[in-house]
């Protein structure tokens, strides 16, 4: 691209146009910028458009060069699909009577020769949740085949009716077709209270959480039931204890435990996971010496000062996270975190210095570069940022971090087994 697109506005009603006079920019913290071309890809196929109410756009005066709201109409972003992380955020100034934004995340996004762009790049080649890869057909299927083989397992019933069929999980409807990662939802309870928790928020809260959290507490019996024959047959087989729909999986350990342990006399085949925020290192030390493969380890920071009003712990710290990645590499396991990457924020010096101190003291196996699901001006006010320092980039960033640690794999997706001891490159999801 030799220039930036030029910026959307809604109407309102559904219609989204292009303001040719102005250029798109992106947001980093709270400010806006001009968008290199070489940081811009077409929106990629998934990918969806969000009015943003009560927002105007800010853009480049496509004669002049300057700052400028866009009058015309509400301020409009991108849903970039999994597999992609976002460079900027969109830019715009917020009304004052402006609602809060649900949870999903905001790309700055444009338009040029007849394409949508956004500033984004894509970090994981593994395929396993491009909607061109989904047969609403096939899951159907699956769910009566699986839910019939199965009818006292509650677990199967939870994934089929909640997940799968009505809010559209990746995770679960690739179960349902028989593949690839298998997810575990296994604790009602969680031991954070994230501000932007994705499966309980207060009543009093301006937003609301995008789905329900499960209710009851499964058995090892019902874990292995189902979980051991997906191992057994799926391709390039993970399966995943804690998910979107939960609270935190390391409140359930022993029986976690037990699952791992049962799991492992049927079947050495695929990878046992478990994506957890790590609050529990003695949890994880129980669990690695039962057999679990990988960690993935969620933070919305490398600093302390940022993870802990985020996450609201109870009855533990920062430092536990740290320590469980490192119980993980110390049974040989693979340790991942699960990046919450908010620009302005994670590309800024201080967080590039905490997350080479993070890389260093954990050797840490993978960054998984996920856009955070989040109002950007009611995450940095919940915070009390009103500065965010200087900033590298979200580009920059990860080129440097690669430069530094050439061993640490970039991606958006736990890998399977055959990843892990094999090919990078190559032994994952494709077509």
């Amino acid at each position: 691209m030799k220039q930036s697109p030029y910026i959307l506005y809604s109407d309102g009603k559904g219609n989204i146009f292009e303001d040719t006079t102005m250029l798109t920019t992106g947001r980093s913290g709270w400010d806006a910028w001009p968008i290199e071309p070489d940081e811009w890809i077409e929106l990629p196929e998934g990918g969806s458009l969000y009015e943003l109410p009560g927002r105007r756009g800010i853009g480049l005066n496509a004669k002049t060069g300057e700052m400028e709201l866009c009058d015309k109409g509400w301020a409009v972003a991108a849903f970039i699909p999994p597999a992609h992380t976002g460079y900027y955020l969109a830019a715009y100034e917020t009304m004052p009577d402006a609602p809060t934004l649900p949870l999903f995340c905001y790309t700055a996004v444009g338009w040029l020769d007849g394409k949508f762009y956004v500033p984004a790049t894509r970090i994981e080649q593994d395929i396993r949740q491009e909607c061109a890869g989904f047969d609403d057909k096939k899951v159907k299927q699956g769910v009566n085949q699986l839910l019939e083989a199965y009818p006292h397992n509650r677990l199967v019933k939870h994934l089929a009716d909640n997940c799968a069929l009505t809010y559209h999980c990746p995770a679960a409807r690739n179960y349902f077709m028989g593949r690839w990662e298998c997810p575990i939802p296994s604790s009602p309870a969680c031991n954070a209270n994230c501000i932007g928790c994705i499966s309980f928020q207060p009543e009093e809260e301006t937003i609301v959480s995008t789905q329900d959290r499960l209710r009851f507490k499964p058995t090892a019996e019902e874990i292995v039931e189902y979980t051991v024959p997906h191992l057994e047959t799926a391709p390039f087989p993970i399966v995943s204890f804690g998910q979107g729909c939960e609270g935190e999986p390391l409140l359930m350990w022993e029986t976690i435990r037990d699952s791992i342990i049962e799991i492992r006399k049927h079947t050495s085949k695929g990878s046992i996971n478990i994506n957890t925020n790590g609050s529990k290192p003695d949890a994880v030390r129980e669990l690695c010496k039962a057999g679990l493969n990988s960690i993935r380890v969620s933070t919305n920071s490398a600093q302390e000062k940022f993870y802990t009003p985020y996450y609201r712990p109870n009855n533990y710290v920062f430092e536990d996270i740290i320590e469980s990645l490192k119980v993980v590499r110390e049974f040989g396991g693979w340790t991942s975190i699960n990046y919450f990457t908010f620009p302005g924020m994670t590309d800024s010096v201080d967080e590039y210095e905490a997350l080479r101190k993070l890389i260093r003291d954990t050797d840490l196996q993978m960054i998984q570069w996920r856009n955070f699901n989040i109002d950007p001006d009611w995450y940095l006010g919940r915070l009390g940022v009103t500065e965010v320092g200087d900033c590298l980039g979200i580009k920059q960033l990860q080129e440097l971090i690669h430069e530094e640690f050439p061993h640490l794999k970039y991606g958006y997706f736990n890998p399977p087994m055959e990843r892990i001891k094999g090919d990078y490159t190559k032994d994952f999801a494709h077509y």
